[in-house]
């Protein structure tokens, strides 16, 4: 048979202490479940994941944690309903400024679909995306981080959605 450790931890083995007693200082509590929702957020906005967090967020710790977590780099908090949150989002993957989208729905704004994908490409030694139409392409710094929270207790998000995002219940 395969070898098992009997006490393997998602913490342990993606998470240090020091980052764990940061995350506490930044509002996060320190139960088991919250501690693990954080490390796959950490993990889902660094470059080698294919997704972006969306966390179900009823109570709003997730995102006072974000909001503190990423103050220091100027994160932008965007909603929807905004009516410059595509200018907002476009310019902060240009600079690299983190985003979080608030109270998203169960579906999702199919413009965003290129950024949910991470629809990323090099040409002529640039990096680039195509947000907002195949013939707009902007520039794209890879220190640009996307956090997306909802507020609704239980939604019923179509296989469509969850496919292009890690999905973490914060509830």
């Amino acid at each position: 048979g395969i070898d098992i450790s009997a006490d393997f931890s998602i913490i342990q083995t993606l998470a240090n202490p020091m980052q764990m007693r940061e995350w506490a200082i930044l509002s996060l509590p320190t139960d088991t479940v919250s501690v693990e929702n954080a490390v796959l957020v950490t993990v889902s906005t660094s470059n080698k994941s294919h997704r972006w967090p969306l966390m179900i967020d009823p109570q709003g710790q997730a995102c006072r944690w974000v909001q503190q977590l990423e103050a220091k780099h100027g994160l932008k908090t965007i909603k929807l309903s905004d009516p410059g949150y595509l200018r907002v989002l476009e310019q902060s993957i240009r600079n690299g400024t983190p985003v979080l989208l608030e109270e998203v729905g169960e579906t999702l704004d199919p413009s965003l679909e290129p950024l949910l994908l991470k629809q990323v490409y090099i040409r002529g030694g640039r990096t680039l995306i195509n947000l907002g139409g195949a013939n707009h392409a902007i520039d794209y710094d890879p220190m640009f981080r996307f956090y997306m929270t909802t507020k609704l207790a239980n939604p019923h998000y179509l296989p469509d959605v969850c496919i292009k995002v890690t999905l973490i219940n914060f509830t």
